[in-house]
């Protein structure tokens, strides 16, 4: 069966292999803390349930693009948060969660068997899964010098990056543009975790300062899963180049791809309150700062980690033998491995733990 067979393309999913490791954290008499995944722990702001409760006597269908309202906030706070202006909003997507929308990026766009998709070389899974969907190779880049000749049909960048919290500069953006542009490729840029910076100011794709105002060719992707706690809202959306997106809207609206009409205005909502946004990344900066001392006074090397939610940590060793040191505390985390080759020696470390539980974690690291 063809389902059957797209299944067998695809890679084991990669949290199965974590459950022994869990099985043994959970033996630990304080219980567990579990810091392999990026969950968001922390209440939904009330304007934010306010505005989905108010419309959700509503019966009829949603718009698959998104009412006026959301786009126009949407737009907004894109150029108030993050200074991205110039961004249309008629060129803005809202998306079933964007890890929907990743993984059905390269199918949406129509590439192929004869289509390339780059990826960061340590990489958030579903890019690769994105691309095996499609039929497309793969391959993973984290410069266009590594490219050479070869001309992709589709560029993922990552800034800043789950799992290292890696932040590109102005100037890698740029030349990753330049390149996209000189060979016609499509650059998705996921942007999740760009509202979350610690050591490093991150910038859009749609930056003026990386696309000189031109985002032909250019989609940004972005999150509301964190930065508001809206996980389970399955909130986000999609920006940038006008054409890229009127062509993603159209077979969205064919394939029934639909944001509900409640989840449109609770993310309105919170597009249009910053204190709630900012409330949320106090959270994550207090916890950064008690997590990182412990696991570097434990012994580990933190490496990039300048934004997101994560520690990306190493002691030199092979990945599963670190998850097996810190299951042996009661605590789980991620292995390197399920972000690709490269990542074989670290540890990936969320913050999304409530506070009891990070400062249980550190006591125990020390």
């Amino acid at each position: 069966m063809p389902r059957i067979a797209v299944a067998k393309t695809l890679p084991d999913f990669p949290w199965d292999s974590l459950a022994s490791a869990k099985e043994k954290a959970q033996s630990h008499p304080d219980g567990i803390v579990n810091l392999s995944v990026g969950t968001p722990v922390d209440p939904v702001a009330p304007v934010i349930r306010e505005a989905l409760a108010a419309v959700s006597a509503e019966p009829g269908y949603p718009t698959t693009h998104g009412t006026d309202e959301l786009r126009e906030v949407t737009s907004a706070s894109l150029a108030r948060r993050y200074g991205m202006t110039g961004v249309d909003p008629a060129a803005i997507l809202p998306v079933i969660g964007t890890k929907e929308a990743i993984a059905w990026l390269p199918s949406l766009l129509g590439l192929g068997a004869d289509d390339l998709v780059v990826i960061p070389e340590v990489a958030y899974p579903t890019y690769e899964v994105g691309a095996l969907l499609a039929g497309a190779r793969v391959l993973r880049a984290d410069g266009t010098a590594q490219l050479g000749p070869q001309k992709p049909a589709l560029i993922f960048v990552n800034s800043p990056s789950n799992p290292t919290g890696k932040v590109l500069g102005v100037e890698h953006l740029r030349k990753v543009v330049a390149f996209a542009r000189e060979r016609g490729a499509i650059v998705a840029s996921d942007e999740c975790y760009l509202g979350l910076t610690w050591e490093d100011d991150a910038v859009s794709i749609l930056d003026p300062r990386v696309c000189d105002g031109d985002h032909t060719g250019l989609i940004a992707i972005h999150s509301l899963s964190k930065t508001s706690n809206l996980a389970s809202y399955r909130a986000g959306f999609l920006a940038g180049d006008p054409a890229l997106i009127s062509e993603l809207l159209e077979v969205r609206k064919h394939s029934g791809m639909m944001m509900p009409t409640p989840i449109q205005a609770a993310m309105a909502a919170a597009l249009a309150d910053d204190d709630q946004e900012k409330e949320q990344r106090e959270r994550y900066r207090k916890r950064r700062e008690i997590l990182l001392a412990a696991v570097r006074g434990a012994g580990f090397t933190v490496d990039n980690s300048e934004a997101g939610l994560y520690l990306w940590a190493t002691r030199g060793e092979d990945c599963r033998a670190t998850v097996d040191w810190f299951a042996d505390r009661g605590i789980l985390v991620a292995p390197g491995d399920f972000y690709g080759p490269r990542g074989r020696k670290h540890v990936r470390i969320a913050l999304t733990a409530s506070d009891e539980r990070i400062s249980a974690a550190a006591a125990r690291l020390s």
